[in-house]
């Protein structure tokens, strides 16, 4: 996966300019290519991704009432440790008798060379009469404009995806947000590592 510790390049959106011609005796320069539309790229497929798949896709995050467990994991166990704390989620929901209400998101919130802080969390229709106690609380999903790139495969193989994508706001000189969002479109218990399916999402200042 991305190491939030070498996180995305900060960079200002800017817009590009077009001069008038000079005159018809000077040989003038081409124009330059425009920049491919947002959720396009002119680089190559990124790795995970298959035609028509998501990648760089504009989407606004609407805010959700979740269930989460805030952890953290050294780099090297990531997958596991996350995998741990939706289990301890789960099994709170189905104590309460809760049904999720979405998909599972893990929100990476900080990050050094050891490793990382994250919120393994589950959307729900409305908060519990009952609160979770202990390292288990009931908060609010990230809003606001993101953009959402889909990656199929192993944790593993996301330090590829992290690269494209890395590349892709380099291309474009876009501004993400001190966070980064993994939801779930597979079942990150029960699906095999190679099958799943993970949407990226980055928030965008």
């Amino acid at each position: 996966m991305f190491c939030l510790g070498k996180p995305l390049p900060t960079v200002v959106l800017v817009a590009a300019l077009a001069f008038a011609g000079a005159s018809s005796s000077v040989a003038q320069a081409p124009a330059p290519a425009p920049a491919p539309p947002a959720g396009q790229s002119d680089q190559a497929p990124a790795p995970g991704t298959k035609p028509g798949d998501p990648f760089g896709e504009e989407i606004t995050l609407t805010p959700k009432t979740i269930v989460y467990l805030k952890s953290s994991a050294t780099w090297d166990s990531a997958f596991e440790s996350i995998q741990d704390a939706f289990k301890n989620v789960y099994a709170y929901l189905d104590r309460q008798g809760i049904k999720p209400a979405g998909p599972a998101m893990t929100i990476y919130t900080a990050s050094d060379d050891a490793g990382f802080e994250f919120q393994a969390a589950v959307p729900i229709a409305e908060a519990p009469k009952d609160p979770p106690k202990g390292d288990l609380a009931v908060g609010t999903s990230p809003e606001g404009k993101a953009l959402k790139f889909l990656h199929r495969g192993s944790y593993d193989s996301l330090d590829a995806a992290y690269d494209a994508i890395t590349h892709y706001l380099d291309e474009r000189k876009l501004e993400a947000r001190d966070l980064y969002i993994e939801q779930y479109d597979t079942d990150l218990l029960k699906t095999a590592e190679d099958n799943l399916v993970i949407e990226v999402l980055v928030p965008i200042k």
